[in-house]
């Protein structure tokens, strides 16, 4: 198959542990933009976040696109227009917030342009969320009342275990309402019904005159499993979580081994 286009996820796949992309990844990913491939960088992080590493792979100058908030949002790099923009209900926020604060050592958090809202007590996890997108905490007294716009996605974190039950939870009061599934073990993404990586690819494909087929995609956690399923070639990393590579039909070095670079040369480059 002649694949032309690439979607990565970023932290587990794309980024190595310290959170950077290796210069021989690096140049490979302009290598085959320059023979008119397209690279889309798949993410639940917001797009503040992934614009640092959409600048690095020069996405504004090959025609390539951002998919932030697990494809809630999608950005045409060159542009700079939205193409798609999915937001959460205005009035989950009260009803959401009600179950988790019942939970200890949980935050909840919303996105600003500049900066993450914490609704609770600020956590291991919600510095860790920090971190990788590079923006500062705000904290955020009566979240429930604050927040009346909750936007492309909300983020509860905390103890994987308890993570879990305030799933479980969720799911059973939202039912199809929502998207509410885990990208890792401490994070829980509250979405738009229907919207996930996936979703949005499909309907980015649509738009530039390509299939499903012809898509490579890219990833290591439990939000990147529908991109893997749809794609032409579905890819796990080494280090992916185990249920991700039962469904891919590669697996790849990890992230830390160049595991990006090894896709590229194996199934892009001509």
């Amino acid at each position: 198959m002649d694949y032309q286009l690439l979607a990565l996820d970023l932290d587990g796949t794309l980024t190595n542990s310290e959170k950077k992309i290796s210069k021989a990844t690096l140049d490979a990913l302009i290598k085959i933009q320059k023979q008119g491939k397209k690279v889309v960088l798949a993410s639940g992080r917001p797009t503040i976040g992934v614009l640092p590493l959409a600048g690095q792979l020069r996405l504004a100058d090959y025609g390539g696109y951002m998919l932030s908030f697990n494809g809630a949002r999608i950005t045409d790099c060159q542009s700079g227009q939205l193409i798609y923009n999915r937001q959460l209900p205005d009035d989950i926020v009260s009803p959401l917030f009600h179950i988790i604060k019942k939970y200890s050592g949980i935050d909840i958090l919303a996105y600003r342009e500049d900066a993450i809202l914490s609704g609770l007590k600020i956590n291991e996890y919600t510095e860790l969320e920090a971190r990788i997108n590079h923006i500062p905490i705000e904290s955020i007294p009566n979240f429930e009342e604050q927040i009346t716009e909750p936007g492309n996605k909300l983020l509860v974190t905390g103890a994987p275990p308890i993570i879990e039950l305030i799933r479980q939870e969720a799911r059973a009061s939202f039912r199809s309402y929502l998207n509410i599934y885990c990208s890792e073990p401490f994070f829980l993404e509250i979405m738009p019904a229907g919207i996930d990586k996936a979703h949005s690819l499909l309907k980015l494909l649509t738009s530039v005159g390509l299939s499903a087929g012809e898509m490579i995609c890219c990833g290591d956690g439990y939000n990147d499993l529908t991109m893997i399923e749809t794609a032409g070639l579905g890819v796990a990393m080494a280090n992916a979580q185990p249920a991700v590579k039962e469904k891919a039909d590669y697996i790849t070095k990890s992230n830390d081994e160049d595991g990006i670079l090894q896709v590229i040369n194996e199934f892009m480059l001509v």
